[in-house]
């Protein structure tokens, strides 16, 4: 009877400290929550951050929310299920596609422009695909003054006499490059660019708020304002840039991390840049182990739009900002949430 009554105790005091462990891991993530939103009211109190934000840690979701409004007449208040322009950000998803059709065979990073677009200048039997992700081409950018809609920019693109330099050789971090990129996955698939990103990359990972320009009659799509509630042109209807939301781009953060997309070997070619300081890969900038990606960070901006995303992968903490009304504090914000959820003090600056 004692040794049960033993027994029992150990069992009474093990469940306790279990509880009692329960009860403290929540209270730190709860201290954590509290810290990020004084980050994030502070951000917006001072001017410098209106949108929507998302923290994951551990494949958990610890904080979302939102601030500020939807347009410059400041009328509407945002909520999570607005979308914002990506930037920058929406150049990955043609990278991604470009290395699923190489994992099927249908290309090679090795292989020339000319290849899949014979009718393109000399230059094109110069330059490859691999050029096009690490933007080593050598191909003039565009001019805008000449572009109305996506066959204008294709047009542009015949009518380049020559290249800035030797492919691979230098780095010009320019957006003719992507539109190249989706040129050739139209002609490879035999689908409008649009429609392959949603058949073989949103749908599968359920991105269902994430629409590709151009777009119309859209709903909970913010508009992009400056300081001075001056609301941004409106877009020319040109393919490629992508709105969404910070959920959206959470599953696309996982997906691509965890393999759903293009598998490992695919995701460590992404994330080769050009080898001098500041050059970006197709991810953007991503650290490496082993081959194994560890840290990736993307930031991107569109007129007043301006986003981050930034995931520790070895710590399973993701990081996304997105707003639509420019500060250029976004990257700064996302280094003093990470620093909390490193137990490190912030050192944040909103001057």
């Amino acid at each position: 009877m004692f040794r049960s009554f033993l027994i029992l105790s150990f069992s009474c005091l093990s469940l306790f400290c279990f509880s009692q462990k329960v009860k403290n891991l929540k209270k730190d993530i709860q201290q954590e929550v509290n810290q990020l939103d004084q980050i994030i009211k502070s951000a917006h109190e001072k001017g410098v951050f209106n949108g929507n934000v998302l923290v994951s840690k551990n494949n958990k979701i610890i904080y979302k929310a939102s601030f500020g409004f939807t347009d410059a007449a400041k009328t509407n208040t945002l909520t999570d299920e607005y979308r914002f322009h990506l930037g920058s950000i929406t150049k990955e998803f043609s990278a991604v596609a470009l290395l699923q059709l190489e994992e099927q065979g249908k290309l090679k990073l090795s292989d020339p422009v000319s290849k899949f677009i014979p009718e393109l200048p000399d230059w094109a039997n110069e330059v490859t695909i691999k050029d096009l992700l690490q933007y080593t081409s050598g191909i003039p950018n565009v001019n805008w003054k000449t572009v109305k809609n996506d066959k204008d920019i294709f047009n542009g693109l015949m009518l380049a006499n020559q290249l800035s330099f030797t492919p691979g050789t230098e780095y010009d971090y320019n957006i003719n490059n992507l539109f190249l990129r989706q040129f050739i996955i139209e002609h490879v698939t035999g689908m409008p660019y649009k429609t392959y990103i949603k058949k073989f990359i949103f749908q599968p990972l359920k991105m269902n708020a994430s629409i590709m320009t151009p777009i119309a009659n859209e709903k909970k799509i913010a508009k992009g304002f400056n300081n001075q509630l001056v609301m941004d042109k409106e877009e020319l209807p040109i393919t490629g840039g992508t709105y969404t939301t910070t959920m959206d781009l959470l599953k696309w953060a996982d997906g691509l991390h965890f393999q759903k997309v293009v598998n490992q070997n695919s995701i460590y070619e992404l994330g080769q840049s050009f080898s001098i300081p500041d050059s970006q890969s197709a991810l953007g900038n991503a650290k490496f182990e082993d081959k194994k990606l560890k840290e990736h960070f993307h930031d991107g901006r569109a007129g007043s739009f301006e986003a981050t995303l930034f995931s520790d992968v070895e710590n399973k903490i993701t990081i996304i900002l997105l707003s639509n009304s420019y500060s250029g504090k976004l990257p700064e914000i996302s280094e003093a949430i990470y620093a909390v959820l490193k137990n490190k003090s912030p050192d944040y600056s909103q001057k």
